[in-house]
């Protein structure tokens, strides 16, 4: 293939990927398999890395993300983002409309819309290009988030039809519940502390620094207003609908109501519907439908008159409390769990609440038998908001968080600044092994098949794992026969585990498969605190071999791109324990895989035997791309910079201590363009 077919092909794929991105993202009408999508981006991407000079800024490949962000720049509005009036009154809502009728008289309409429970976003469209997105800010003034809001596939990069030369449209980026609970169960498995809400997840991934990370956390976006100089529209209602033809995503429901009653009939409406939404609403959004009247009616300083928004009430239930557990997860981290008298909350029977932490206690001053209430807003585990202390017994003593592990009785401590408590007793505390034996087998680990639903704890009660390398020394004759009930903790039914032959048949045969799992998904697999999947593999790319990386020393983790201060600790404390050293061994000697297979097609040998460091950002490819251009033309890729290394790529940011470490040792650093030329164009 020639540059000009490259370049056919490619405007051919980024217009057929456009296209099915909006009919998935945007209509929710999907025409094509999500297999055969990742083959048309996977040919999209491999031809921009082939031809990098044809990748253009609104590429489909760019919703993959790779852009690393050091600092958002802030930048100002053209228009002020103000905020809306909140009201929890329906009077104050009937005030609203009695002051705007007052003022432009009663030929006035209103457009009701569901109010986002999300992070606000403000999009500049320029000739049918997001050319930028920043975030509210302090209204005047906002962050420039651009290269990670593009990742987000709800949102056009290019718009189709008759668009204005330039607009600003506006809307809110939000977590669906389905992948905020996903977030939170990988965030659990990698012993990080978990987003109370959707909304903090969603405002947290926005301000992630790498946009590939932002990238696999699948946000979404509605867009509910325009703003510009040269619109045509008479009513805000026409402009989103003529929205939704340019590509945007514009919720279908919203109504024009003509009078008070409406309104309220709207808002009862969905007071009662939203629970059956697959994101969050925390209220209505009532707005002057006509832009003239809009334009009349003007703003205050810190919202617009011509809308208000009526904000439901989270949905609480009063309840007793009957005990508090304390769970010891697979990193030691005591989580307080609350047992209530069970209760009717937003559709479901709620037994159990969330009390995070011994902070949490002390803030609510819980007392035994205390009457609380629980609130099920937008958390998606209910959580104890606030005590009825005026029913509390008088006999009732306070709940005070353990001073010892519930389960190996080992004194716990807690890090600075960190609100939770830890068993420091790893190698020997039973849910902290059984834990870390459950992460090893799952899924997104080493897949290992038919050992999930209590036969961790089966097998680790009769003595035959206590960690991950025993799993390599089971045999046919340990496994057939066990049997155990296991008893229900929620008052369910006690259930049998057991293993049968064909169970036990599968188990060996999935162990054995699990040797050819990569190693990024065995470093991911030992449960190393803070080596989630991304991290995993952003170490195996730097460190080839589980050798190099036991031998890292802090300097060259952090020097990793994504790898701070508390991750590079976490590793070195994990290498340096004799127990995790013969674990490997022992997993080693088993046959499991602790060196990267180079996976590049090799193109030519104008870098061999060359070490090149890959720092900052750049514009006509992204980091993962020039390292894999660096392999594929027989160079190496090392993280940090010494004698050794014989070039430094570098892009716009390129951290200062390794450019004066660079001119120190007199080693060449070489922009993209002559990066380029070196491997022939």
């Amino acid at each position: 293939m020639n540059v000009a077919e490259a370049k056919s092909r490619i405007e051919q794929l980024t217009n057929e990927i456009n296209r099915h991105n909006h009919l998935y993202y945007v209509l929710a009408e999907p025409a094509i398999s999500d297999y055969q999508f990742d083959k048309l981006l996977e040919e999209l991407i491999q031809l921009e890395k082939q031809y990098p000079e044809l990748q253009k800024a609104d590429s489909p490949s760019q919703r993959v993300g790779g852009m690393v962000t050091k600092e958002f720049e802030t930048v100002p509005h053209r228009y002020p983002m103000l905020s809306l009036s909140n009201s929890y009154s329906e009077q104050e809502i009937v005030d609203f409309d009695k002051r705007v009728r007052k003022i432009i008289g009663d030929e006035v309409t209103y457009v009701c819309e569901l109010k986002y429970d999300g992070v606000a976003i403000s999009l500049l469209y320029e000739k049918g290009f997001l050319s930028r997105a920043v975030t509210r800010g302090d209204g005047s003034k906002g962050d420039d988030v651009t290269a990670n809001v593009k990742t987000i596939r709800s949102i056009p990069l290019r718009l189709k039809g008759n668009y204005p030369e330039s607009f600003e449209i506006r809307g809110e980026i939000f977590y669906p519940n389905e992948s905020f609970r996903q977030l939170n169960a990988s965030r659990e498995a990698d012993g990080l502390n978990l987003f109370a809400n959707p909304r903090n997840a969603a405002a947290g991934t926005l301000k992630l620094q790498n946009s590939a990370q932002v990238a696999r956390r699948k946000l979404d976006c509605w867009l509910y207003y325009m703003m510009g100089e040269n619109l045509t529209f008479q009513t805000h209602y026409e402009s989103l609908q003529q929205a939704r033809e340019w590509g945007f995503k514009v919720s279908p429901n919203m109504a024009i109501c003509a009078n008070i009653h409406e309104i309220f009939e709207f808002i009862h409406d969905w007071d009662t519907a939203r629970s059956q939404l697959p994101y969050d609403i925390d209220g209505i959004v009532i707005k002057v439908n006509s832009f003239h009247l809009q334009q009349e009616l003007g703003f205050t300083a810190k919202s617009p008159r011509w809308a208000i928004a009526y904000k439901y009430k989270a949905e609480e239930a009063n309840t007793r409390l009957l005990s508090v557990d304390f769970q010891v997860g697979r990193t030691g981290a005591v989580t307080p769990v609350a047992n209530l008298e069970p209760v009717l909350l937003a559709g479901t029977t709620v037994k159990r609440a969330t009390l995070h932490n011994a902070d949490i206690i002390a803030q609510l001053d819980l007392h035994e038998k205390d009457t609380v209430v629980i609130e099920k807003g937008g958390e998606i585990i209910p959580k104890i908001t606030s005590v009825l202390t005026e029913l509390r017994l008088p006999s009732s003593k306070k709940v005070r968080f353990v001073e010892n592990c519930p389960e190996c009785r080992t004194p716990l401590e807690r890090n600075e600044g960190e609100a939770a408590w830890y068993c420091p007793n790893q190698q020997a505390c039973p849910p902290q092994i059984k834990g870390r034996i459950e992460h090893f087998i799952s899924r997104k680990a080493m897949d290992i098949d038919s050992l999930g639903e209590g036969k961790i704890e089966l097998l680790f009660d009769n003595h035959l794992i206590k960690n991950p390398a025993d799993l390599y020394d089971l045999r046919y004759e340990d496994l057939f026969g066990l049997e155990k009930i296991i008893k229900a903790t929620d008052g369910g039914n006690d259930r049998k585990v057991s293993f049968r032959e064909k169970t036990s048949q599968n188990i060996l045969k999935s162990l054995e498969l699990s040797k050819e799992i990569p190693y990024e998904r065995v470093l991911f697999a030992l449960g190393i605190r803070f080596v989630g999947e991304t991290v995993a593999k952003r170490l195996t790319e730097a460190f080839p071999s589980i050798d190099q990386l036991m031998q890292a020393d802090h300097n060259a983790l952090i020097g990793v791109n994504e790898i701070g201060e508390r991750i590079a600790d976490s590793v070195i404390t994990f290498f340096q324990h004799p127990d995790n050293q013969l674990i490997i061994s022992r997993l080693k000697a088993h046959g499991l895989q602790f060196e990267a297979k180079n996976t590049s097609t090799r193109i030519s040998n104008s870098l061999e035997g060359k070490n090149i460091v890959v720092s900052g950002i750049f514009k006509k490819f992204s980091r993962d791309a020039a390292k894999e251009m660096i392999e594929q033309h027989g160079g190496k890729n090392t993280s940090s910079i010494s004698a050794k290394t014989d070039y430094v790529l570098a892009g716009d940011q390129m951290g200062p201590a390794k450019r004066e470490k660079a001119e120190k040792l007199g080693i060449p650093i070489i922009d993209e363009d002559a990066f380029l030329a070196l491997i022939g164009g």
